[in-house]
């Protein structure tokens, strides 16, 4: 399959109340989105990205979303943007949010996801979400005790589903939130068959579908938590999960640098290889391709799904 890759370049728990975002005190500046580039038409630039684990697909705007980690905590905290990219690839905004960080705290965000107008990111032990046409940030989740949130999926009542992967061998790690809009959160699903859960999507019934890291196991649960049926994809350390309107399931290994294709009723199949760190990928529905982040690769991957 044909695929291009576009390298990065310099140019009861206890939940905290909604936390919506204000300027600090003492005069400074208010939240302040980044805007697009505004090059000749004989420029292009690829990139803008530090560490994206995930992406996400913006439909209205048609437009690749790309969350940041930015600099690892230890060296420079609160670091964390989004950056928005072209569908060829090349860049739109380099710093949507996180132009400033007037009102904005953005640590280590890994998963994402677009849902009733806002972008939800998991940011260690927080949701936080962003108004989709401003950037600006509405409000934040924090869960006590949770050791680092991974990816999330977010249903249209605005109720949040988030993984924790945990730690090997240690199953009491490996854990489902289940956070409702109002900040209620619990562990809807705690150890097997988890196996450090990463990537989470819904099916075609609105089920929650959960991959491993630790092995090549695609569940299915519902939304309460019952296992309902696993599939298998066809190898494991797996990161990435996209469900389409047919009922196909993609899935990301971002270990071994594959995607396979279970379509329903039938063995997965690899359609993609040689993506390293092949991370929580999207869906372009407009022109059938998964969008690929690649960690510290600092770089995306785009596969088109229509190439034979």
């Amino acid at each position: 399959m044909r695929r291009s890759v576009f390298a990065g370049v310099m140019i009861s728990v206890a939940v905290s109340s909604l936390a919506f975002a204000q300027a600090p005190a003492g005069g400074a500046q208010p939240f302040k989105a980044g805007e697009p580039l505004k090059t000749t038409p004989n420029v292009k630039v690829f990139g803008s990205f530090r560490f994206s684990e995930s992406l996400s697909y913006d439909t209205d705007r048609d437009l690749i979303v790309s969350v940041n980690a930015g600099m690892a905590q230890e060296v420079v905290a609160n670091d964390g943007y989004v950056s928005l990219i072209n569908p060829d690839g090349t860049v739109h905004t380099p710093k949507w949010i996180g132009v400033n960080r007037n009102g904005l705290t953005l640590n280590h965000p890994l998963g994402s996801d677009i849902a009733g107008g806002m972008l939800y990111v998991v940011d260690i032990d927080t949701v936080r979400w962003f108004d989709m046409k401003t950037g600006e940030p509405k409000g934040s989740v924090q869960v006590p005790g949770v050791i680092r949130f991974n990816d999330l999926e977010v249903a249209a009542n605005g109720t949040m589903y988030a993984t924790q992967t945990g730690t090997p061998g240690d199953a009491t790690s490996w854990k489902v939130y289940r956070i409702t809009p109002q900040g209620q959160a619990s562990a809807i699903i705690t150890g097997a068959p988890l196996a450090m859960p990463n990537g989470i999507a819904f099916d075609l019934k609105g089920n929650l579908v959960v991959v491993n890291i630790g092995n090549n196991e695609v569940l299915t649960f519902s939304p309460d938590g019952k296992h309902l049926g696993t599939e298998n994809a066809v190898d494991p350390g797996n990161d990435g999960i996209v469900v389409t309107a047919d009922g196909t399931k993609y899935v990301s290994s971002v270990r071994q640098g594959t995607v396979s294709r279970i379509r329903p009723g039938q063995k997965a199949e690899i359609v993609a290889s040689g993506i390293p760190s092949a991370a929580s990928m999207a869906y372009d529905s407009r022109r059938n391709r998964l969008l690929i982040p690649m960690n510290d690769w600092n770089a995306i991957a785009i596969v088109d799904l229509n190439a034979k």
